[in-house]
């Protein structure tokens, strides 16, 4: 008996916290995607890398890197989606937000203390 209710209890949390192909949910209900070999975490990023390759296409953007690291102190580390390097000579960083969590605010601010740099937040592409 014990071993069914522990059964029907895991049933009920699989249908509440997965998607319908089994796979978990994403806190913030990121949907992750590719494009050209190249895995996302969620549309909004895949959407801000396809506006950086029309860019760059356009002649606007040299190139850009993705998923730039950010050694901060307490081995914590803070990782920017883009770096862009443009073709009048700007360096930016971009990093893609579908939600701006506390935690997130807070890493950001101590790259932007530790590091010279300053990081754009794009919501929508």
């Amino acid at each position: 008996m014990k071993n069914s209710l522990m059964e029907e209890v895991y049933a009920r949390m699989t249908v509440k916290f997965m998607k319908p192909r089994g796979r978990a949910r994403h806190k913030f209900g990121a949907i992750p995607c590719e494009r050209d070999g190249l895995k996302f975490p969620s549309k909004l990023e895949r959407s801000y890398y396809d506006r950086l390759q029309i860019l760059q296409k356009a002649g606007e953007v040299l190139f850009f890197l993705r998923q730039i690291p950010f050694d901060l102190p307490g081995k914590v580390r803070y990782v920017c989606d883009f770096q862009v390097f443009y073709a009048n000579g700007d360096v930016s960083f971009v990093d893609t937000k579908g939600k701006d969590t506390a935690l997130s605010q807070a890493k950001r601010k101590m790259v932007e203390d530790l590091y010279p740099v300053t990081i754009e937040i794009v919501s929508k592409v």
